[in-house]
């Protein structure tokens, strides 16, 4: 047992104690149960105040705080940029040094959230609103029918699907994965309550007044009497051109449905967002070769939702709102 790293934590009690009653350290040696060489390691270790022995380390405190400004300031630099960075102000550093010293200090590289950028005026409507709706109760929201539009693709992410091959079959075409620059997608309009959701339609063109009005007069209104039968309720929709368009607020007027005043750029606020989110989770392992296979991937992914997980959705309506208002109308989490 001649190695310091080898004494044990009561071994190394005994000594210090014994150490400062001026016993020897042959006599230290017996009482701890060690050689006296592990003895005088500890006691000239602990004199010197070094806690532990290794290579010196060639930054410094300030060096470091240097490194956490220049990753704090601009976050979206690679490794070899912050390096040239932090060199380039006096510090001798590898990069590998560069990238251990940025994980200590708590940073990891991770994919970035998106959020939609707002200006001050959208971000003082988003706050006027939250602050507008946040007494609002659960029967309240459970009488608006969110609506929204998703796109959807043939994709299988950035890397793909994973295949079992062996040494020199990464050519062979039964190992290979075929590539389409403009991998075949579809748009759809869906609308959700508390009590579930309504029927989907794939929009087959551009979306402008009239088609969306068609939308609205053979999906929507079906949509609302299966969900609210003969109850009155509150249409919500974004801010899109064909949206907000007047034809379109004149058809609202004409068949009597309120619409949901609504702020810019607030997919945040809308729990439909949710929705299509896990359609598309539950999704990611199919396979669809077309644009017919993949709408009916989509149509039987939806049916699958329950009223529990709408309901659910709709009852988060009240932190949303309060969320918006302690981040001052920022965007938020959802």
């Amino acid at each position: 047992m001649g190695k310091t790293s080898d004494l044990t934590a009561v071994q190394k009690t005994i000594i210090d104690t014994l150490h400062k009653e001026g016993k020897t350290q042959k006599v230290i040696a017996k009482e701890a149960g060690c050689s006296q060489s592990s003895v005088s390691k500890h006691i000239n270790r602990q004199a010197k105040g070094r806690k532990k022995c290794g290579r010196k380390k060639c930054t410094s405190s300030r060096d470091n705080r240097t490194l956490q400004r220049i990753v704090t300031t601009n976050p979206f630099k690679n490794v070899g940029e912050i390096h040239k960075e932090w060199t380039a102000a006096g510090v001798s550093a590898s990069r590998t040094t560069t990238r251990r010293l940025m994980k200590d200090m708590g940073f990891r590289c991770r994919i970035p959230c998106v959020k939609p950028l707002l200006n001050k005026k959208q971000r003082k409507k988003r706050l006027a609103w939250a602050k507008d709706k946040k007494d609002w109760t659960d029967a309240e929201w459970s009488k608006v029918m969110f609506s929204d539009e998703s796109k959807f693709c043939i994709s299988f992410g950035n890397q793909g699907p994973r295949v079992w091959r062996k040494s020199g079959e990464a050519q062979n075409p039964r190992c290979m994965r075929s590539s389409v620059k403009f991998p075949p997608s579809v748009m759809v309009w869906g609308a959700m309550s508390s009590a579930g959701v309504g029927p989907l339609c794939f929009l087959r063109s551009r979306v402008n007044a009239a088609v969306y009005q068609e939308v609205l007069e053979h999906f929507m209104l079906p949509a609302a009497d299966q969900l609210y039968g003969d109850a009155d309720f509150t249409f919500q929709q974004d801010l899109a051109p064909a949206h907000s368009a007047k034809t379109t607020s004149n058809w609202f007027k004409d068949h009597g449905i309120p619409v949901l005043d609504w702020p810019a750029n607030s997919p945040d606020l809308n729990p439909i967002e949710n929705l299509w989110g896990i359609v598309k989770r539950r999704m990611q392992y199919a396979r669809p070769n077309n644009a017919e296979e993949l709408k009916t991937t989509i149509r039987a992914t939806w049916a699958l939702i329950t009223p529990e997980q709408c309901h659910r959705l709709i009852e988060s309506m009240p932190r949303r709102t309060t969320a918006v208002i302690e981040a001052k109308g920022a965007p938020t989490k959802y």
